[in-house]
């Protein structure tokens, strides 16, 4: 973070030169201490390269999946034949292992191959094969190599011929083939991978309901137990008919996300309709101020609206991941500034919280409240850990947050026919048809947003201002341009050339209250600077942080941080008090206070220097 001018090149290097391999190391098994994977261990099984029996999640071939996805979006950046080998040695390992019909899933393969297909509820068979049909896309378009693709394809063409048109009426338990099979339409051109994309998504939910049935003929035979409800698979209605964001929140994200996809793809305006509605339920009533999701363990799922607890909470990196991949899709059926400033919001703070800052170290469920003595011990916050594990039994939110990353620029930019919209503030290059970008400046510390941009033909250009930001400038190729904000854009077109664009924007700290419907944080105030939620940290505030209070008039004050491994971040200072703990639980007189200076850190920062108390929102 010393260069303030390379947020996002100094992070992307991070996670090409130590998140790619250090996570290739965990699906290998190598990492110390590390709870096993044994994901491409398991490829190896079912190809008869290796012996052992099957270990790990139902959806263990998921990881892998994301993981090369992950590793050729790097390769499309930065040449690496050593890592470009080791996807290629996996990919030869998995059609080896691929079965005669096109059917591949190594847990199926190797510990229960009579039950194929008979659980689209909790097994995990379409949600395997849509990360590796991501994958396969993915290394396509970096490489040209198609084997991946082809052994993909057939699993495709597998799936269709038993869940296609007149076929089996199932769709899958936990979405997300949905959008990869879009991404397969679009690789080859097969417009059967975008139908079956479509019917997945329209016969969800309706009656009779296929996952009742087949409930009814798994009796006795569960992996996680019997149906519950309907709502924890969004399976309750149909899509259209849905307008609040009910059960597993990662599942709804890929869900969502699919049907985006399927609506722009039909121009269908019913699905649309719905996809907004639940948009705005999901960011005006379950968002946390962090872009976190999920605000109950049970089920990893949304709680009631506005039940929003900060200690409890779940917030899985996934689901924050999978928000991204939605909001892309929906910048799509509908420019919108707010639609960005969430998905920023998503991404700076949770996604980014994911991992630690040497890219070695993760985080599953991301609190805006730990307290080591009780996070990750007392029953009801074991899964709420003070710090970070190199690993887990369960890894999908690594490789996730991977795959996002190294695709930043998809989600910076939307190239059309004529137009350019700038979405996100990511400093690089990006070439798309006959455009290219260049950004530079110091964002998210400060305000100066710089582009370069030469276009072949004419090109409308859209760039989002944040609507946080009060004061604006604007500014193309040097005179000073009138802003005229429309739903949080300003357009402007330029001529075939180069031309550069600065956009001024009002970096300062600043208060955010929620909505007094949200118990948790009544007279409480959290503090953001630009698209960034700030923390408490123990590491620089007096224990217990519950006891620390912030004046609703005291003044904020930005300071860049000089030291340690925050050097060159940005902390925000400000005057407090602190009330005196004492021995009696309970007295009649309030307590004693003393006088404070309360230091806030990134959100996404906290848990790097050691295992400490965390809170973001502050009693006022």
């Amino acid at each position: 973070m010393e260069n303030k001018n390379a947020f996002w090149s100094s992070i992307l290097e991070n996670v090409r030169a130590k998140m790619i391999p250090f996570q290739l190391a965990a699906l290998k098994d190598e990492i110390p201490n590390a709870e096993p994977s044994h994901a491409i261990r398991n490829f190896e099984i079912a190809a008869g390269v290796a012996e052992g029996e099957y270990h790990g999640m139902v959806f263990q071939d998921s990881d892998v999946g994301k993981w090369i996805e992950a590793a050729a979006y790097s390769l499309t950046q930065k040449s690496d034949a050593k890592l470009e080998s080791e996807i290629d040695y996996i990919i030869s390992v998995m059609a080896k292992a691929q079965l005669a019909d096109g059917y591949l899933n190594t847990y199926f393969i190797l510990k229960e191959p009579d039950g194929r297909r008979t659980n689209l509820r909790e097994c995990h068979e379409m949600y395997c094969a849509g990360h590796l049909i991501e994958g396969a896309v993915a290394y396509f378009d970096a490489t040209g190599k198609r084997e991946f693709l082809d052994v993909m394809t057939r699993f495709a063409d597998h799936i269709y011929e038993e869940f296609g048109p007149g076929k089996k009426a199932g769709y899958p338990g936990h979405p997300e083939l949905e959008l990869a099979l879009y991404k397969l339409y679009h690789a080859t051109g097969e417009a059967k991978y975008a139908r079956l994309a479509d019917l997945f998504i329209d016969r969800r939910g309706t009656e009779p309901n296929y996952l009742v049935s087949e409930n009814e003929r798994n009796k006795g035979r569960y992996h996680w137990g019997g149906l519950d409800s309907l709502e924890y698979t969004q399976a309750h209605k149909p899509l259209r008919e849905q307008d609040r964001a009910v059960g597993h929140a990662v599942r709804a994200m890929y869900l969502y996300a699919g049907a985006a996809d399927s609506a722009l793809s039909r121009n269908d305006a019913e699905l649309s309709a719905a996809l907004f509605r639940l948009w705005d339920n999901v960011t005006k009533k379950q968002m946390y101020v962090t872009g976190g999701f999920g605000a109950t363990r049970h089920g990893e799922a949304f709680a009631e609206d506005y039940e929003l607890p900060n200690d409890t909470v779940y917030a899985e990196t996934c689901a924050s991941v999978a928000f991204v991949f939605w909001a892309r899709r929906m910048l799509k059926l509908k420019r919108s500034g707010k639609i960005a400033d969430d998905m920023e919001r998503a991404l700076y703070n949770t996604v980014l919280a994911g991992s630690n800052l040497n890219m070695d170290r993760y985080f599953y469920v991301n609190p805006l409240e730990a307290l080591p003595c009780i996070s990750g011990e007392s029953p009801d916050y074991k899964h709420v850990l003070p710090e970070r594990p190199p690993w887990f039994g369960c890894a999908c939110c690594p490789p996730n947050m991977a795959r996002l990353l190294l695709s930043i620029n998809d989600y910076a930019y939307t190239f059309a026919d004529g137009k350019l919209d700038i979405h996100l503030y990511v400093d690089g290059t990006v070439t798309r048809g006959g455009t290219t970008v260049t950004h530079s400046g110091d964002y998210p510390w400060g305000g100066s947003l710089n582009w370069t941009i030469e276009c072949d033909s004419d090109t409308d250009v859209s760039v989002r201002v944040p609507s946080w930001s009060k004061e604006n400038t604007l500014t193309v190729d040097g005179t000073e341009a009138n802003i005229v904000v429309n739903d949080g854009y300003a357009g402007f077109r330029l001529s075939k050339g180069a031309h550069t664009v600065n956009l001024s924007i009002e970096i300062k700290p600043r208060r955010v209250y929620a909505n007094p419907k949200v118990r948790a944080d009544s007279n409480c105030a959290a503090l953001m600077t630009g698209p960034l939620v700030y923390c408490l940290e123990g590491a620089d505030n007096p224990s217990p942080l519950c006891a620390l209070r912030l004046a609703d008039d005291t003044a904020l004050h930005a300071e860049v941080i000089r030291e340690g491994v925050l050097d060159g971040m940005t902390a925000i200072k400000a005057d407090g008090k602190r009330l005196n703990p004492r021995d009696e639980l309970y007295t009649e007189e309030p307590a004693e206070s003393t006088a404070q200076t309360l230091t806030f850190i990134p959100y996404f920062a906290w848990g790097n220097r050691g295992r400490t108390e965390m809170r973001v929102w502050i009693n006022i």
